[in-house]
């Protein structure tokens, strides 16, 4: 775990606001050089603390307007089908997230399609993985999205 401090921390809310801020905009917000601004970027960055910068885009303006989390079972725990899931989660376009959990469900992944038939054709996929037990819950209203982590 990385110790952050106060400049830190103001770095890494600003990006996360906006990661196209340059670091001299950076630097004067958090009343810091351009230089030592950036070399606590790169300290960041090769502690692993920014892992990338991405442009967010809007999802149902480019027709992705169905968001869908997937719960899955399997009775399948072993190595050749873990890797085989794994596999097919990462090939198959429009998943944007799959955690492992403990508890009565194994996986939770959350998808974007355009429509109904998009799920379709997404879950046409995802069974080729021999999934003991697929439920979907479709997404009627985003209430809160962020990715933005708090830091204290």
């Amino acid at each position: 775990m990385v110790v952050l401090d106060n400049q830190d921390k103001q770095l890494l809310r600003l990006l996360q606001g906006d990661a196209s801020l340059s670091v001299g905009d950076l630097a004067e917000r958090v009343a810091l050089s351009k230089s030592a601004c950036w070399r606590r970027l790169q300290k960041l960055e090769e502690a692993g603390v920014i892992r990338q910068r991405v442009t967010l885009l809007d999802p149902a303006s480019i027709g992705l307007g169905l968001t869908v989390f997937i719960t899955i079972r399997t009775n399948q725990h072993n190595a050749a089908w873990v890797e085989q899931f794994r596999q097919i989660v990462q090939e198959v376009e429009g998943v944007l997230e799959v955690y492992r959990l403990g508890g009565q469900l194994d996986y939770l992944l959350k998808a974007v399609v355009a429509d109904m038939p998009g799920y379709d054709r997404l879950y046409q996929r995802l069974i080729a993985a021999d999934l003991f037990d697929v439920s979907a819950s479709f997404v009627m209203e985003e209430i809160k999205a962020t990715t933005a982590l708090p830091l204290g």
